[in-house]
């Protein structure tokens, strides 16, 4: 197509542009195989901390639990040594705790726990309370929270 420009305007002659053609959709599709396989990475990765997080949280449920018991519990040793009683019996074998009783009991509990140790005076309120009242004892309840916090778990249970 040739078109006389002779005799023309500047304003006539940009009248016979046509416009540009517009450039077609672009894809959402990855172009190579090395992003697919990121893209499946990173969900993979992203299923097993969601899978991982959530696992856990339902193995330390007991624990949360065990806590707000022991804030309800208002000091109270016999009700302190059910709770831990309670916890122990989830996180080991019932073969292993059922039968501890007095100073095996004590210390088991210590044994457990890299961060709680009882003294003398916890370890005969935390045997003796659930046979006997015993006065309320703050200490033997920060020991209780103590121990549900850092015991280690067995893994087979």
């Amino acid at each position: 197509m040739s078109v006389d420009v002779e005799g023309k305007s500047l304003v006539d002659l940009l009248d016979m542009l046509e416009p540009a053609a517009a450039p077609g959709p672009v894809s959402m599709v990855p172009q190579t195989w090395g992003w697919v396989v990121l893209g499946v990475l990173v969900a993979g990765l992203i299923a097993f901390g969601v899978h991982a997080y959530l696992r856990h949280r339902r193995m330390n449920a007991y624990r949360r639990e065990a806590l707000t018991e022991l804030s309800v519990a208002k000091d109270n040793p016999a009700k302190i040594a059910e709770i831990l009683r309670r916890a122990a019996l989830v996180a080991f074998p019932r073969s292993r705790v059922a039968a501890l009783h007095g100073d095996e009991w004590v210390s088991f509990l210590t044994q457990t726990s890299d961060h709680t140790h009882f003294s003398d005076v916890e370890a005969r309120v935390l045997t003796a309370a659930p046979y006997t009242t015993i006065p309320a004892s703050p200490e033997l309840t920060k020991l209780a929270q103590q121990w549900i916090r850092s015991h280690k778990r067995e893994r087979n249970t």
